[in-house]
């Protein structure tokens, strides 16, 4: 071998060996990174049993009832990530604060049946005498500070606002919708604990005790203290880091002793279900839907605008409001879209409609 020959081969080994190094730490840090608490753990043991038994499980993971495809564009993921960090739409984020209202909470009179919601998916019901919180991202909707940054005046309350809870609801395990620093530090105020399949080894990894714990597949119901249960069928996906879907989605019907029922939609894109619910639970209540960071990249997991008015056509309910907008930017919509969007739904859908503010407790009737 010619020294020029030996020379360039030692220079590709020695950028093999640096590249093989960069991969390793990188490859280690993010291993480090997904071991964080907040990331949570895979359910194991007489859980992970219990998952492979559902019908909605299999070759490894939860499925949707209609063949779902997560991406849905022409894009690949990383150019559609690339877009989503470099696409700054006009109006993408409010100039100036979210309108919003500080309400004490634990004054709230329990014998009024209401809705305060707190900006995205999180709310909290009176319903019965009970409060049910759902959802509540109340300090990040992300793995890290910087993403998902809350608009000015829409993180008005904090885990420390909320009173005690009798029932904490969560439809599925992405960031925006179960956080670990709210359900860490309410953990103590929390008397139970209703979630889709799988989403209690979370808690229980948490500090959460089993007692505390309902964990249903699609179509289970329970009954808690006189208040049912109903764990429904959503299009979505789950996961928190690098395996999708080990835990189930969800939508949920809450139905009180009085049989007042509220219908809780969770992260969902259009499908058959929404016919089937108001077949099995007709005179909802209210609806709570999802309206907002809605993309066409992405249009079989959320529910496009004009699949709003469908939904509120075909589930038939006394009133409905809608979430999943004003606190994050998670699409390329303008941040106040979907106020419009809920509003056209309704006139199109010739139903009832409360517009809800943050912090402004609202009448469930």
């Amino acid at each position: 071998m010619r020294r020029t020959d030996f020379g360039v081969m030692k220079k590709l080994k020695k950028m093999m060996i640096l590249l093989l190094s960069i991969l390793v730490i990188v490859a280690v840090g993010i291993g480090l990174f997904v071991s964080q608490p907040s990331f949570g753990r895979f359910p194991r043991g007489e859980r992970l049993k219990r998952i492979k038994k559902s019908a909605h499980y299999k070759k490894g993971q939860f499925q949707n009832e209609l063949p779902t495809t997560t991406m849905t564009g022409n894009k690949s993921t990383l150019r559609a990530l690339w877009e989503f960090l470099t696409v700054h739409p006009d109006n993408l984020e409010p100039s100036g604060p979210v309108p919003s209202v500080k309400t004490d909470l634990a004054t709230l009179a329990l014998t009024q049946d209401q809705i305060v919601w707190f900006g995205h998916s999180a709310y909290l019901l009176q319903l019965g005498g009970k409060r049910i919180l759902v959802d509540p991202a109340l300090v990040s909707g992300a793995p890290v500070a910087f993403l998902n940054k809350p608009y000015p005046g829409t993180d008005l309350y904090k885990p420390e606002d909320l009173p005690e809870i009798d029932y904490l609801i969560i439809s599925h395990d992405h960031w925006d919708h179960l956080d670990y620093q709210t359900v860490r530090a309410i953990k103590e105020r929390v008397k139970h604990v209703i979630t889709p399949l799988g989403i209690g080894e979370y808690f229980e990894y948490w500090g959460y005790p089993v007692s505390k714990l309902t964990e249903l597949d699609w179509y289970e119901s329970a009954d808690v203290d006189g208040f049912t249960f109903h764990c429904l069928p959503a299009r979505h996906f789950s996961g928190r880091g690098l395996k999708p879907n080990k835990t189930l989605w969800g939508s949920f019907v809450v139905e009180t002793p009085a049989h007042k029922k509220v219908y809780i939609g969770g992260d969902s894109g259009y499908s058959t279900h929404f016919k089937w619910i108001a077949e099995h639970y007709p005179n909802l209540d209210l609806a709570i839907l999802e309206n907002g960071q809605y993309n066409e990249d992405w249009n079989q997991i959320h529910t496009m605008p004009h699949e709003l008015t469908q939904e509120m056509k075909e589930l038939g309910a006394k009133t409905y409001v809608t979430v999943h907008h004003s606190k994050f930017t998670l699409s390329k919509h303008a941040w106040d879209e979907p106020l419009a969007v809920e509003k056209q739904a309704a006139r199109e859908a010739n139903v009832a409609l409360k517009v809800l503010t943050i912090g402004k407790p609202e009448e469930i009737q």
